[in-house]
Protein backbone atom coordinates (compact mmCIF):
# COMPACT_ATOMS: atom_id res chain seq x y z
CA UNK A 1 0.00 0.00 0.00
CA UNK A 2 1.19 3.72 -0.85
CA UNK A 3 1.11 6.41 1.98
CA UNK A 4 -1.33 7.76 -0.43
CA UNK A 5 -3.44 5.05 0.59
CA UNK A 6 -2.73 4.94 4.13
CA UNK A 7 -3.72 8.57 4.08
CA UNK A 8 -7.16 7.87 2.58
CA UNK A 9 -7.85 5.00 4.39
CA UNK A 10 -6.51 7.08 7.41
CA UNK A 11 -8.89 9.90 6.55
CA UNK A 12 -12.18 7.14 6.20
CA UNK A 13 -11.34 5.46 9.77
CA UNK A 14 -11.13 9.00 11.28
CA UNK A 15 -14.38 9.70 10.07
CA UNK A 16 -15.78 6.51 10.56
CA UNK A 17 -14.63 6.93 14.38
CA UNK A 18 -16.25 10.88 14.85
CA UNK A 19 -19.68 9.15 13.20
CA UNK A 20 -19.47 6.35 15.76
CA UNK A 21 -18.66 8.20 18.76
CA UNK A 22 -20.86 10.79 18.00
CA UNK A 23 -23.79 8.71 17.94
CA UNK A 24 -22.63 5.83 21.22
CA UNK A 25 -19.26 6.70 23.47
CA UNK A 26 -15.62 6.56 22.87
CA UNK A 27 -16.00 3.28 24.97
CA UNK A 28 -18.07 1.67 22.57
CA UNK A 29 -16.98 -1.81 21.30
CA UNK A 30 -17.07 -0.46 17.48
CA UNK A 31 -15.48 2.51 18.69
CA UNK A 32 -12.22 1.13 19.92
CA UNK A 33 -11.92 -1.16 17.05
CA UNK A 34 -11.92 1.26 14.69
CA UNK A 35 -9.94 3.39 16.92
CA UNK A 36 -7.31 0.72 17.25
CA UNK A 37 -7.72 0.09 13.00
CA UNK A 38 -6.75 3.76 13.01
CA UNK A 39 -3.64 3.19 14.97
CA UNK A 40 -2.37 0.83 13.11
CA UNK A 41 -3.02 2.81 9.78
CA UNK A 42 -1.15 5.68 11.63
CA UNK A 43 1.82 3.40 12.51
CA UNK A 44 2.17 2.26 9.30
CA UNK A 45 1.84 5.51 7.31
CA UNK A 46 4.74 6.78 9.89
CA UNK A 47 6.72 3.40 8.89
CA UNK A 48 6.56 4.06 5.34
CA UNK A 49 7.22 7.65 5.47
CA UNK A 50 10.38 7.12 8.41
CA UNK A 51 12.00 4.29 5.95
CA UNK A 52 11.61 6.52 2.49
CA UNK A 53 12.82 9.37 4.26
CA UNK A 54 15.84 7.51 5.35
CA UNK A 55 16.75 6.43 2.19
CA UNK A 56 16.59 10.04 0.98
CA UNK A 57 18.56 10.85 3.74
CA UNK A 58 21.48 8.52 2.65
CA UNK A 59 20.67 9.43 -0.92
CA UNK A 60 22.56 12.98 -0.16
Amino acid sequence: MTAEQILDHIEQYRQKMMILASHSSMVDNEVVEVSSKLDILINQYLQLTKSRSLKDSRAL
